[in-house]
């Protein structure tokens, strides 16, 4: 399985420097790990009528609309979903380039609903922070949770998630690449 085939062209070229090692997890075992985690989800909120899914751009994304396909499954229910930027909240744009083509898309008001912000690998805790300010703007939610297909360790900020995939603790030299599809770690070649 090539570990750019189902990413995004900005995903592409951020990840054309990853060299992968092996693969971690394959596509059955991501979405056994993300229906567990939609069980966890309906354990702790049970009011799921007042759940918003928001998937980070762009790897949050397919795992929000993943969570969300298995919570629909287990609840009989539609549950809100959509997708938030933090591009403009990030303090490291001379690193991470904005990416252009890339929106938020909150279908619904947040005041007084339930969030759970969804992302595909939890590292520094830097990106979550830009997610929980630019929440601010689309209203004042009741609760925030995180749910992460891969906790890797190595926080730098006091973020921690709710519902992880798996934890998989990495070195600093060491990256992940968490896709629908699968779940490889590697290094990046020098560009």
């Amino acid at each position: 399985m090539d570990v750019h085939a189902s990413a995004s062209s900005h995903e592409r070229d951020d990840r054309e420097d990853f060299v992968p090692r092996s693969q971690l997890l394959n596509v059955d075992d991501v979405r056994r790990a993300v229906r567990r985690m939609a069980h966890e989800v309906v354990e702790r909120v049970r009011d799921t009528d007042s759940l918003v899914l928001l998937g980070l751009q762009t790897g949050g994304v397919p795992f929000a609309e993943l969570l969300a396909a298995s919570l629909a499954e287990i609840t009989s229910q539609h549950v809100d979903q959509g997708t938030l930027d933090v591009s403009f909240y990030r303090d490291d744009l001379d690193r991470r380039p904005f990416v252009v083509g890339t929106t938020s898309h909150v279908p619904v008001d947040l005041n007084d609903r339930r969030v759970l912000l969804v992302d595909d690998v939890l590292f520094t805790g830097r990106t979550i922070r830009c997610a929980l300010n630019a929440l601010g703007d689309f209203g004042r939610p009741r609760a925030v949770q995180l749910a992460v297909m891969v906790d890797r360790g190595h926080r730098e900020l006091p973020i921690r998630p709710d519902y992880v995939g798996k934890n998989l603790p990495t070195s600093w030299g060491e990256e992940i690449v968490a896709t629908v599809e699968g779940v490889w770690i590697g290094t990046r070649s020098p560009r």
